[in-house]
């Protein structure tokens, strides 16, 4: 008799073990559960193997249908707190005054620092032509990229013509505005027809795409030459790509910092004149704070992501790194505005009617500098009394939220990139890429697939909740200034979509570029970039070079 019931016991189990036509098992329902803190036990787990079961082959026939790249989902993140009323008027590009009395420097060296408004003096008046300018840069990615590793693909070719084609024009009268011959590169996470975009990852260092990024071609339009693709760190995560880890010209033992590493390296070194990032969690503002560079992360929906490769469809944003926040606003005017082909675009213009710089009501998150010690908190104070005492005022405080669920806000970048991604993952081809350790983006992609739907949409419902806070808590000033890596800024304006410019304020002890950030209102890049400027004007950290890369001279 204790012979048979074993038998009937170890029957049954194989019965309940036996997996059905969906291949799972009903014991890998109760497993699962673990993954996601829940208990469903007797009718409630049984009940739910047939749908689980037609959920699979749901996942099953939409795996076999092809999605392109450019393809946004149908539900569109809105950055609008409640109530939020849209500036009004007409989509234009700003107009920059051109210095006249700007001379040809002796050195190439000295010309590849020049501003962007100091080159346009030199080609608009042909003192220099833009085949010159455009050889000086090749000829410094030749010289100096085998040590910082910021580059790519360079773009030989199509720049020479590029280069060519605007001298002729400009020798034809035909002068196209400020960035008519001015050479420049892009962070290669967008497309270039006729080169490899790399996404900086192994698995796709091949790749080729038979279109143009919508932000390419608009600069291309203005006679901007393009003259080299530069390093994204592997799909947008840090400064390591399969070819190696870009460096920070100001100290080539530390990496230039990412994702839109080879865009803060090759402008900080004077390869490029200026560059294009991607920002999601910090890819602009980090490296331009690293690389003692000034980087703008525009408002969320500002510039088209089209021909772009998405990490998070939510919050990824294209802005500009360059020397200087005026050659920022001048790239800004010349890339942004609404593009049928990316739906998170708007036709909301850059307003330019806001208060004089003595005007502006500014606060500070200073509970963020609160203990900080180090280089960087001490530089920021100093930027924050050199403003005080010029504008006349002394700035109010404010602090950022710490009651929000934060931790839960990475699984919106990880679900939607985990979507991205989707064919990377299930083909097996992510454990191609470089870095394979528990915080690389291989294994965040691999893990994206236990992140349940209903727990992305409570996080995005949280962000709403964090979006119309923030806006509240901002409501009243023009300009919030912070510290740039402290607290959490980084993450909440991401998140809300509000614009921020990041510039440096001087060195630490070991000669290496600090930064301070500038928050705006939404839409208010322009506050954001006439108060930088004015800082910019009453110090001198954004013409300093590094002197690796600048014939060890300041």
């Amino acid at each position: 008799m204790k012979n048979l019931c074993a038998l009937l016991l170890a029957t049954l189990l194989a019965l309940s073990c036996k997996p059905t036509e969906y291949g799972f098992h009903k014991r890998d329902i109760k497993a699962a559960q673990k993954l996601y803190g829940l208990t469903f036990e007797g009718d409630g787990l049984n009940t739910m193997y047939d749908y689980l079961g037609r959920n699979k082959r749901g996942y099953m026939e939409m795996r076999e249908f092809t999605i392109e790249n450019e393809t946004f989902p149908a539900v569109a993140f809105d950055p609008h707190p409640s109530g939020f009323m849209a500036p009004e008027g007409e989509q234009r590009r700003l107009t920059f005054e051109i210095p006249q009395n700007i001379a040809l420097p002796p050195t190439e060296e000295e010309i590849a620092f020049m501003s962007i408004s100091q080159l346009a003096s030199l080609i608009k008046s042909r003192q220099l032509s833009s085949e010159r300018l455009t050889s000086i840069y090749l000829k410094r990615i030749e010289q100096f990229d085998g040590q910082l590793q910021s580059v790519i693909t360079v773009t030989r070719e199509l720049a020479l013509a590029q280069a060519r084609k605007a001298d002729a024009e400009i020798a034809a009268g035909k002068y196209r505005g400020i960035l008519h011959g001015i050479p420049y590169g892009v962070k290669d996470l967008m497309t270039v027809d006729g080169y490899p975009t790399t996404w900086g990852a192994e698995p796709y260092r091949n790749q080729q795409f038979d279109y143009t990024a919508t932000v390419v071609k608009k600069l291309e339009e203005q006679g901007a030459v393009l003259i080299a693709k530069l390093v994204s760190g592997s799909l947008a995560r840090g400064d390591v790509w399969f070819g190696g880890k870009t460096k920070n010209p100001w100290d080539l033992s530390q990496g230039a910092s990412g994702s839109s590493a080879g865009s803060g390296s090759a402008t900080a070194a004077g390869l490029v004149a200026f560059s294009l990032g991607t920002e999601t969690l910090g890819s602009i503002t980090s490296p331009a704070a690293r690389n003692g560079v000034t980087g703008l992360r525009p408002t969320y929906g500002r510039i088209s992501r089209h021909g772009v490769m998405s990490l998070s469809w939510s919050m990824d944003k294209v802005g500009p790194i360059a020397r200087s926040a005026k050659d920022c606003q001048i790239v800004l005017s010349a890339i942004y505005g609404f593009d049928p082909l990316d739906p998170s675009t708007n036709t909301i213009p850059l307003d330019t009617s806001g208060p004089s710089v003595k005007d502006l009501k500014i606060a500070v998150l200073m509970s963020d500098l609160k203990n900080d010690e180090s280089a960087n908190g001490h530089n920021m104070l100093q930027a924050l009394s050199v403003l005080e005492k010029d504008l006349g005022q002394s700035f109010d405080t404010l602090s950022l939220p710490t009651d929000f669920p934060y931790a839960v806000f990475d699984i919106i970048l990880r679900a939607e990139s985990g979507a991205f991604f989707d064919e990377l993952v299930r083909s097996g081809k992510v454990n191609d890429m470089v870095e394979q350790h528990s915080g690389s983006r291989a294994n965040s992609l691999r893990q994206s697939r236990f992140i349940p739907a209903v727990e992305y949409l409570q996080a995005n419902r949280v962000r709403r909740q964090l979006i119309d806070y923030i806006h509240e808590l901002f409501e009243g000033y023009d300009v919030i200034l912070a510290p740039t890596f402290r607290s959490r800024q980084m993450l909440i304006t991401n998140l809300t979509g509000h614009p921020v410019i990041t510039l440096p304020t001087g060195f630490d002890e070991k000669g290496r570029p600090t930064s301070m950030t500038f928050i705006g209102q939404l839409y208010q890049e322009q506050t954001i970039l006439q108060l930088a400027q004015h800082y910019q004007e009453l110090t001198s950290f954004e013409e300093k070079k590094p002197p690796l890369f600048f014939g060890g001279q300041q």
